[in-house]
């Protein structure tokens, strides 16, 4: 993790705090015109509870915003939102004509970073939102898992567990996000044929989580039977990721119910063998 990254880690507070200069630049608190900013484009929330942004409209209302609001410079010299854009739509229902604001020197590659970090610190993420995000920072960022993880403080299996959730179809993926689906309803339906059709099932007829994995089982058996050499890309990275930091060749097989498992070292030879042994025992 490079020094930027463990920044980050800090969230919320180090982008409030005026001595974090080092990173972002110095800091320029002003009171604007709430016209003048502009969503976030890479804001991973894309979902925002109408209850609880009129429950914070009222807060709002009543002790006026206590937060400012982050925002960096676009290179229009628009003010783009970079954390804050709940109290941003609950202040324009509001009737507010200004806003406090600090005002950030942000780069594009950290802006999702931080905008992820803010919403997965008060939980308001849902998991499909989530899971985009998480998507988004690897593929678009050059973040590695271990970088996520310590951002974060999530899994590496959480967060691979998440992103597996994007192999759905957009109609299930709609479910979940309108909280028809659990997330463990969903995981249930991840390379089922019928899913869509079961997904329906699973709403009409309140089944539980158990219902659907004892419907799914026989499919997901005969599917790995058939598929005896294929591994799950995420789970051949967790190998690799053991094997480079322990030296051994590591396996990780997953029972039936994939909820539980096993974890093999191999060693070539007796001094290995007790080189696992005297590191167990410290």
């Amino acid at each position: 993790m490079n020094q930027e990254s463990s920044k980050l880690g800090r969230g919320l507070s180090a982008l409030l705090s005026s001595k974090d200069t080092e990173s972002y630049g110095s800091s320029d608190y002003k009171i604007v015109n709430i016209t003048s900013l502009l969503p976030n484009k890479d804001q991973p929330r894309t979902r925002f509870n109408t209850a609880e942004l009129e429950e914070l409209a009222k807060s709002i209302k009543s002790n006026g915003m206590l937060q400012p609001i982050i925002v960096r410079k676009t290179a229009s010299e628009n003010l783009e939102i970079v954390a804050g854009e709940r109290r941003w739509r609950a202040a324009q229902t509001v009737g507010m004509h200004e806003v406090p604001v600090i005002i950030k020197n942000i780069p594009d590659e950290e802006v999702i970073q931080i905008a992820l970090i803010e919403n997965i610190q008060r939980e308001d993420l849902n998991p499909v939102e989530a899971a985009r995000a998480f998507k988004k920072l690897l593929h678009d960022n050059d973040s590695n898992y271990e970088e996520i993880t310590k951002l974060i403080g999530k899994s590496r299996s959480h967060i691979s567990n998440m992103i597996r959730l994007l192999e759905l179809d957009e109609k299930i993926l709609k479910m979940i996000e309108e909280e028809k689906l659990s997330m463990g309803h969903a995981r249930t339906l991840i390379g089922v044929p019928n899913a869509i059709e079961l997904a329906h099932e699973i709403i009409n007829k309140k089944l539980s989580v158990r219902d659907v994995e004892r419907s799914t089982t026989k499919y997901k058996k005969k599917h790995k039977r058939n598929k005896k050499n294929y591994k799950d890309p995420n789970i051949v990275d967790l190998e690799k990721e053991l094997s480079e930091k322990i030296g051994l060749k590591t396996t990780i097989l997953f029972n039936s119910d994939e909820s539980s498992g096993s974890i093999t070292l191999h060693y070539s030879d007796l001094d290995q063998l007790d080189d696992i042994m005297k590191r167990l025992k410290t």
